[in-house]
């Protein structure tokens, strides 16, 4: 289970929830864990009413292999670490896919709860200074719940800022840039943001394991 992090809203962690899902080489599962301001299903274009049974609706867009999208769900009475655990003992299990959790935006107990859950923290920010800065947040609250952190991305870039893996203490894992078209709402639909998920897929694929 690989948790996608960031410290502001609008840093770019649901299109790479879906972008790296539909990137991935395997049956992936994405999942929103912001109950609060959910918007997986609407990006990944499926019902905002969670499907019957576990893995979530198919994903209309999926690229050659079966991707699944779980809206965000704001009558569980055990809460979203329940569901995240369940899902996340499930994936242990064969013939069953790679979890990506949307998380919650912030420094909020919301946001550490999948963090702490997760087996590594994808760190994902713009890279402006204000950004970065609570991307660092982020890593640190990472650390202090004792789960790796697996790299960086930053969205609406196209190189990485000097200094960034040290701020954050961990690689920049791939830069995705802007939309061409400037379209904020759909950037998965431009063929060099999708090919920048690729390589992200390619280079998370690749990571020495540790």
């Amino acid at each position: 289970m690989l948790a996608i992090a960031g410290g502001k809203g609008g840093s770019g962690k649901t299109t790479t929830t879906l972008g790296l899902a539909r990137s991935i080489d395997a049956p992936t599962l994405a999942v929103d864990a912001d109950s609060d301001l959910p918007n997986l299903h609407r990006l990944a274009g499926v019902p905002r009413d969670p499907p019957t049974g576990t893995y979530g609706h198919p994903d209309p867009d999926a690229r050659g292999t079966e991707t699944r999208i779980l809206p965000a769900r704001f009558d569980e009475p055990d809460g979203v670490g329940e569901r995240l655990r369940r899902l996340h003992d499930a994936e242990d299990a064969d013939d069953t896919p790679s979890v990506l959790v949307d998380c919650p935006a912030g420094a909020g107990p919301d946001a550490t709860v999948p963090l702490r859950i997760a087996d590594g923290v994808l760190v994902v920010s713009t890279p402006c200074i204000a950004a970065l800065r609570d991307a660092a947040k982020t890593a640190a609250m990472a650390r202090a719940v004792g789960t790796p952190l697996i790299g960086v991305v930053l969205t609406r870039a196209r190189l990485a800022p000097t200094g960034v893996d040290d701020l954050l203490g961990c690689p920049v894992l791939e830069t995705i840039p802007r939309a061409a078209d400037g379209n904020a709402a759909t950037p998965l639909s431009d063929p060099s943001v999708r090919r920048a998920y690729d390589n992200l897929a390619d280079a998370l694929r690749e990571r020495p394991k540790s």
